[in-house]
């Protein structure tokens, strides 16, 4: 789908390297794009961190650590991250670019797999997260959602933004347990504690849910999904498929225990259990198709306006998006075959419609029918014949003959999707909506969606895009702070970074401007940055020296508030009592209202001069300069030993003092 009138960053190139060509995707903390690398001329996918938190430091270290540590796993069923880069407020990672679908596009489409599929698709799964097991790190998203699978069938592990390196006190911190709630380990809800462990439970997860078609723990809230993790086993897959082989039981056993210890200990490990239980199954076991393979597989669901979007356009629920493929919009039935490379089943045709054949009579016996003559014959059989394609034809009326399926038009344009309703026998009715995924006068979704069963002549409503909805950055020049970031947010904006100027025109506290200004036309949620008023510059008096009450006046009538420091210092430049220091000092500037910090002079501060009487002159100037101080000597007689001193022995003067010395 064309995104380049939707997304402004489509058609830029970032760091004067990567092209954007389209978005292909939204997310909770990024957009990811498929780009090229005009250097290389090669197609890659950009994950760009959402502005809003680009400006957290966290956020980015996060990002950025995502890039080193899937750079540092070389393995073809991981995603590769190729670079990671800042160009002004965009923080992107280049990676690999993947065309396919994720396993839970697969899952929506075919509900349960075969045995034969499953392990195919796990094989490679365990094999990318065995790969960082044994270089220290752990995936922690394990789910179905960060499964690729491309359109040539190979498998890739994508979204190691929750990756961490192992150490002997890995742990999540209380209040921010991350992951999918469906797929986390019983120790990683309960005590926060993550090893390789937690993802080989997220594995077993993973693969219950392939062979039977959904989740094994399942209700209404989050909460009530953590309690049956937190203190059900998961049921054996068989009873949900009846027939499934016991090895394929056990092999979910081991690796979704509740009991950490009772795991493999790593996904190497499970990888090679998986090996081994492949071994034992047969072609039959292998190839049984599971009920909800053919009764329960999940249908297409609408796009949903406004809402958190999912890959291509399908409503992406409490998952947040991580992958980074593309998928061209193609028939159903395609999609279907573009699997069969991991061999999945295609769906089995329905039983035919009619009543039941009726029993035979071979089983009487001591009779023999009565002979009829042929034309007798004829004529019944054809009545009979008659009878029962009526009664076909009535059963098939009730059933289905009443009814249709709504065609699916998503994404086309209202004129075509309107001549595809009433070639289907539907009424039509128009709603519109905003959308910053499809473009203007295409169809965002339908009700009711595609593929539901509606008797004819039924209506369809269609909602068809606007468009992004554009909104006007308010003017909020003047405004307190508090104020100016209630009615942007109240404008569907996100208050962005604050930062402060002098100015003479504005009041000290009021906004000056916003980036982007007022009356600019941006998307929903865009950052605005705001400039607020520091007031007018003031010069800064000098008050070293002064007295507090006369430092004090200066500063105020200067517009500053004075405050003292709550401890005074030693000074050489102030007299005791006297302000030794300011902050800001003299030549800063100042707005009206800042705050200049007074410090207190103690005075000079003095030390014990030694007593040097008695000591030959060269001695004493030893000693003194030792001590800090300068010395003068002063001969009375012939001689070189000290008789007097000034400031005499024992006294106290400032680092520095000159001691007079007299020697005979």
């Amino acid at each position: 789908m064309d995104t380049t009138l939707q997304d402004p960053l489509v058609g830029q190139t970032l760091d004067g390297r990567y092209r954007v060509e389209a978005r292909i995707a939204v997310g909770g903390m990024a957009t990811v794009y498929r780009a090229v690398d005009t250097r290389l001329d090669r197609m890659l996918a950009l994950k760009v961190m959402h502005p809003g938190l680009a400006a957290d430091a966290g956020f980015v270290d996060r990002f950025i650590f995502e890039a080193k540590a899937v750079a540092r796993l070389a393995h073809p069923n991981v995603v590769g991250v190729y670079d990671q880069g800042t160009d002004g407020t965009f923080v992107y990672l280049a990676m690999e670019y993947i065309a396919g679908c994720t396993l839970r596009d697969v899952l929506r489409e075919r509900g349960a797999l075969q045995p034969r599929a499953a392990l195919d698709i796990l094989e490679p799964v365990l094999a990318a997260l065995g790969a960082a097991h044994r270089a220290g790190l752990i995936h922690r998203d394990v789910k179905p959602e960060n499964v690729l699978i491309g359109d040539d069938g190979r498998v890739k592990v994508v979204d190691f933004g929750l990756v961490r390196a192992v150490d002997t006190n890995t742990s999540v911190t209380t209040g921010s347990v991350l992951g999918t709630v469906s797929y986390l380990a019983p120790e990683q809800i309960e005590h926060g504690t993550i090893d390789q462990r937690t993802d080989v439970y997220a594995c077993g997860v993973l693969l219950y849910e392939m062979l039977t078609g959904g989740k094994p723990h399942v209700g209404g809230t989050p909460m009530q999904v953590i309690f049956h993790v937190l203190n059900e086993d998961i049921a054996a897959p068989s009873e949900a498929v009846p027939g499934l082989a016991p090895a394929l039981d056990a092999l979910v056993g081991r690796a979704s225990a509740r009991d950490p210890l009772l795991r493999p200990e790593d996904a190497v490990e499970l990888l090679a259990q998986l090996h081994a239980t492949r071994q034992t199954l047969s072609e039959e076991q292998l190839d049984l198709v599971p009920p909800r393979a053919v009764q329960e597989a999940a249908e297409p669901q609408d796009a949903v306006p406004g809402g958190h979007a999912g890959p291509y356009g399908a409503p992406g629920g409490d998952e947040e998006l991580t992958s980074v493929i593309s998928r061209p919009a193609r028939p159903a039935e395609e999609e279907l075959d573009r699997t069969s490379v991991l061999q999945l089943p295609p769906p089995l045709p329905a039983a035919p419609a009619g009543p039941p054949e009726p029993p035979g009579r071979s089983g009487r016996t001591g009779h023999r029918p009565a002979r009829r003559g042929p034309r007798r014959g004829v004529l019944a059989l054809v009545a009979a014949v008659l009878l029962i394609l009526g009664l076909g034809a009535g059963v098939w009326y009730i059933g289905d003959g009443q009814f249709t399926k709504v065609p699916a038009v998503l994404a086309l344009s209202q004129a075509d999707a309107q001549q595809q309703l009433d070639s289907a026998g539907l009424h039509t009715k128009i709603t519109t909506g905003f959308s910053l995924t499809v473009p203007r006068g295409k169809v965002i979704s339908t009700d009711p969606g595609p593929g539901k069963r509606v008797r004819d002549n039924a209506e369809v409503t269609l909602t068809v895009s606007k468009g992004p909805q554009e909104i006007r950055v308010p003017d909020v020049t003047g405004k307190t702070l508090d104020a100016a970031q209630q009615q942007i947010k109240g404008a569907a904006l996100t208050p962005g970074t604050v930062t402060q100027e002098f100015t003479e025109d504005v009041p000290k506290g009021a906004v000056i401007s916003t980036d982007p200004p007022a009356g600019t036309k941006r998307s929903p949620d865009a950052v605005v940055s705001i400039v607020v008023s520091k007031g007018a510059a003031v010069e800064v008096p000098d008050v070293v020296g002064d007295s507090v009450a006369d430092a004090q006046q200066t500063l105020q009538e200067a517009g500053f508030v004075v405050a003292l420091a709550p401890d005074k210092v030693f000074s050489d430049v102030a007299e005791k009592d006297t302000v030794a220091v300011q902050t800001p000092g003299k030549d800063t500037q100042g707005g009206e209202g800042d705050t200049v910090t007074l410090t207190i002079s103690k005075g000079l501060q003095l030390f014990d001069v030694p007593d040097v009487k008695g000591r030959s002159a060269g001695e004493a100037r030893q000693i003194l300069k030792a001590a800090g101080f300068d010395i003068r000597v002063m001969h009375a007689f012939f001689g070189d030993t000290v008789f007097s001193q000034s400031p005499d022995g024992g006294k106290q003067a400032p680092k520095g003092t000159t001691i007079t010395v007299w020697v005979r």
